[in-house]
């Protein structure tokens, strides 16, 4: 980890990994911009689920093994247990403790589901345990969180998902369409500023992880639409002029030099049905919102 992020930050142009913005301080920030007006991915996934939910749970069918990927707390995953009927929950999350402080209270909701959490950085490996069932796997990936990749990079997590299951496997996921820039651009640095908060904490967390000496004061968020990549994407600033030192190296950043933090690419419909086709599951099934700002696709393996 230590290795990663120090060639990242000694990169010519200095990146980071998505996934260090989640630390338990950075999970709550992220449910808070979850609740903001500009933010309309989680009300218009909820929505879809809330309206499809009967037609999603046939297409699924009851009795499976439920492994809701990047599961936070759990919420999404929860609203369709009534539907779903799973007969086994597996949480994973890369902050385990926010995640089972989740698991806690949802066990208590639901004492007749078999449920287990799993703290894992599921972006580079997938190895679950024997205690997960083989049979009638579905993976749920929610929140168009699959746009953190790269398309190069989604096929090959979606082919790791594809290893991980049997024939009869399948995945849920939700993914951001492609739409005006406008909505994009206030979707990503709100008002209110509580996604810069979100940006800047993987500052913080990088001081713990690494002992490195970020001073959050001399940073600020960029978050825009690059329409011709098709993603969002996010930085951290220098206001100044500053140098950031940890055991593993050091760095000068020149006043407006940035870091980039995060990518959110967006897909057509018909782009992220080949990606899926790449990487071996067939589509099944897409539900989308009035607007189509939005999808939920259920997809199933091909089978070998």
């Amino acid at each position: 980890m230590i290795a990663e992020i120090s060639a990242g930050l000694l990169a010519p142009r200095a990146a980071t990994s998505p996934k260090y913005l989640y630390d338990a301080l950075g999970s709550r920030l992220f449910e808070a911009i979850c609740e903001l007006p500009e933010y309309y991915p989680t009300r218009t996934e909820a929505a879809i689920l809330a309206q499809y939910g009967a037609e999603i749970a046939r297409a699924v069918g009851a009795g499976a093994t439920l492994i809701d990927l990047g599961a936070g707390n759990c919420a999404k995953a929860a609203s369709l247990f009534p539907l779903l009927h799973p007969a086994q929950y597996v949480a994973v999350d890369i902050c385990y403790d926010f995640l089972r402080e989740s698991l806690g209270r949802l066990q208590q909701r639901f004492p007749h589901i078999e449920m287990s959490g799993l703290g894992l950085d599921f972006s580079s490996r997938l190895e679950l345990p024997g205690t997960v069932r083989a049979d009638q796997r579905l993976f749920f990936y929610p929140g168009s969180s699959i746009g953190n990749f790269a398309p190069e990079q989604a096929i090959a997590f979606l082919r790791r998902l594809r290893a991980n299951v049997c024939d009869d496997g399948a995945l849920l996921i939700g993914i951001d369409l492609v739409k005006d820039s406008a909505t994009l651009d206030a979707a990503y640095d709100d008002a209110l500023g509580v996604t810069a908060a979100f940006n800047l904490n993987l500052l913080r967390h990088l001081n713990q992880l690494i002992g490195a000496d970020f001073d959050v004061r001399q940073w600020r968020h960029r978050g825009f639409y690059d329409a011709a990549a098709q993603r969002v994407e996010m930085h951290l600033e220098a206001r100044t002029d500053v140098e950031v030192r940890w055991p593993a190296g050091a760095r000068r950043f020149a006043c407006g030099e940035r870091i980039h933090t995060e990518d959110s690419y967006k897909y057509t419909r018909e782009g992220f049905v080949g990606l899926l086709g790449q990487a071996g599951f067939s589509a099944a099934r897409t539900w989308t919102d009035p607007a189509q700002w939005f999808a939920v696709i259920h997809a199933r393996a091909i089978r070998h």
